[in-house]
């Protein structure tokens, strides 16, 4: 990366921040304070000093043979460099058996995906696994409502009649309290392994995995492993031998706790026995530790889960694991009256949103081609979500969500195709030679180099926002420059078609990290 050249012609005393300057005409990089740099002339083209910094210019030819490098082998090795085969594992997506698959879980699902590629294309191997919700008291309450109003045999409903029944569950239990006496007696019956609770609790898991790969494929998301809370219910007595032998277990009033410095304690085992979502997490952690042995953890969960992650992240600590641990905590999908609460019947299901998404792609995507109808309407889907911080909140928009322009997927998946398309008329032959280069033309080249950065920059931050926005960037200037250039039958033409093959190739690297399928035509 040109940011590591300039890093070692500054030395190692040099402990400062290089920036890129916000406008251009400062360069390329800027340095806070006047800064003694050895101006290597295959690599800066002239430094300034202005306003309290130091602003570096880098030499044309330079930025063009970087360019160039972009997409090739030798550029995807070097990256590769970065992780050094390092392991990372990422928990991402986790719906919960016997409920839709909404658009709360789309968040976890695409963040965790992009992330996972990113390390992946930095080098990292990559594990990712599907945590699923398929343990908890909530299985009590579904087997009371199927028990008392399922209308057909389980195995003949859909995900849609069993988040329904747990729904009516809670409308009764609010009239009949004793509805929640039931159900807990139910899930200790699951506990205990009853034939007939076992039955219909795998039977819902069937039905529910049967629509959530059905989803996975729509998003063309692939996770490496789907491995339920139930997975764990063998190996939570190791976990609790453990605490007690490095003495971070304690009692209270009748339940064992681990108590820390800073937060609320965290209930291991509660006072009548049953065992806790925090204990099984720390029995996943353990797995995951001793099958992979990863350097890094990354949970990609809702931010209202982050006390119980700091809760994970510091037992896991005290009991002397090693892994780096870090949660995404993203933000919600909310209603802009509140949270979507699945009890209340109020989640817009995945599906819903990709029927409309189609509808829109339909009057963009050419010929009626349903191949890229699809591929217009999820990338519509994922881009609305993938551009915005992961840490904040969304108020949920249908006309954002469907817009087909501006900072959408859609724009740059037409910018894509406007390059492939003048491509297809006229093929870069040669070298690009340095010549004499028009602003907008020298603006375009000047975000070519910052990809890679930009790479580096939305792993170390776990946000592919960061990429999103360089490509949003990176096609604003291109469409720009196309706008105002004629390309074919120009004395430039060299440069352009240059300009435009470089354009199309790091689009289509970057939408395909962040998961999102480029098309040649729309």
């Amino acid at each position: 990366m040109i940011k590591d050249e300039l890093k070692k012609l500054l030395g190692n005393d040099f402990n400062g921040k290089i920036d890129h300057p916000t406008i251009e005409k400062f360069g390329d990089f800027a340095i806070r304070g006047d800064v003694e740099i050895t101006e290597d002339k295959e690599l800066i083209d002239s430094v300034d000093k202005v306003a309290g910094f130091t602003n570096i210019f880098i030499n044309k030819e330079k930025l063009i043979n970087e360019a160039e490098k972009i997409g090739s082998e030798q550029w995807q090795k070097e990256l590769e460099k970065v992780g050094n085969e390092k392991t990372m594992v990422i928990d991402y997506s986790a719906p919960n058996i016997a409920k839709s698959f909404g658009i709360g879980h789309l968040r976890s699902t695409n963040i965790g995906q992009a992330i996972y590629n990113i390390y992946k294309f930095l080098g990292w191997k990559c594990i990712g696994d599907n945590h699923l919700g398929d343990w908890g008291t909530q299985f009590g309450k579904l087997i009371v409502s199927i028990k008392k109003w399922g209308d057909k045999p389980v195995e003949e409903m859909s995900i849609e009649n069993l988040e329904a029944l747990y729904v009516k569950f809670h409308e009764e239990a609010e009239k009949d309290k004793s509805l929640d006496d039931e159900a807990r007696e139910w899930f200790s019956k699951l506990e205990n392994k009853d034939n007939e609770a076992t039955e219909i609790w795998q039977k819902c898991i069937d039905i529910s995995m049967k629509e959530f790969d059905r989803i996975y494929q729509l998003l063309g998301v692939k996770i490496d492993y789907a491995l339920g809370e139930s997975f764990y219910l063998d190996k939570m007595e190791a976990v609790v031998k453990l605490m007690e032998s490095k003495g971070i277990i304690k009692n209270s009033e009748g339940a064992r706790i681990v108590e820390f410095e800073k937060m609320p304690p965290a209930m291991v085992i509660k006072s009548n026995g049953t065992t806790t979502y925090f204990l099984r997490d720390m029995a996943t952690v353990k797995y995951r530790i001793e099958t992979w042995k990863p350097d890094l953890i990354i949970y990609e969960i809702g931010a209202d889960q982050e006390l119980h992650c700091r809760q994970i992240f510091e037992t896991a600590k005290m009991l002397g694991w090693t892994p780096q641990f870090y949660n995404v905590a993203h933000g919600m999908i909310r209603w802009a009256e509140g949270k979507f609460s699945t009890r209340k019947g109020q989640t817009i299901h995945l599906s819903e949103v990709i029927d409309k998404a189609m509808e829109e792609a339909r009057k963009i995507a050419p010929e009626n081609d349903e191949t890229k109808i699809k591929a217009v309407a999820i990338g519509a889907i994922k881009f609305n979500d993938l551009k915005q911080d992961p840490k904040k909140d969304i108020i949920f928009d249908w006309e954002k969500v469907m817009s087909m322009e501006g900072n959408s997927g859609p724009y740059l998946q037409y910018t894509y195709a406007r390059c492939q398309s003048v491509l297809n008329k006229k093929s870069l032959k040669t070298k690009v030679q340095n010549q004499k280069w028009e602003e907008e033309e020298m603006s375009l080249l000047r975000e070519f180099y910052k990809f890679e950065e930009k790479i580096v920059e939305a792993a170390e931050r776990f946000s592919p926002a960061v990429l999103a926005e360089y490509l949003l960037n990176l096609a604003r200037k291109y469409n720009e420059f196309y706008a105002k250039f004629r390309i074919i039958g120009e004395k430039e033409e060299e440069q352009r078609l240059f300009l435009t093959e470089r354009t199309g190739i790091i689009l289509k690297i970057g939408l395909d990290i962040l998961g999102i399928e480029t098309m040649d035509k729309m």
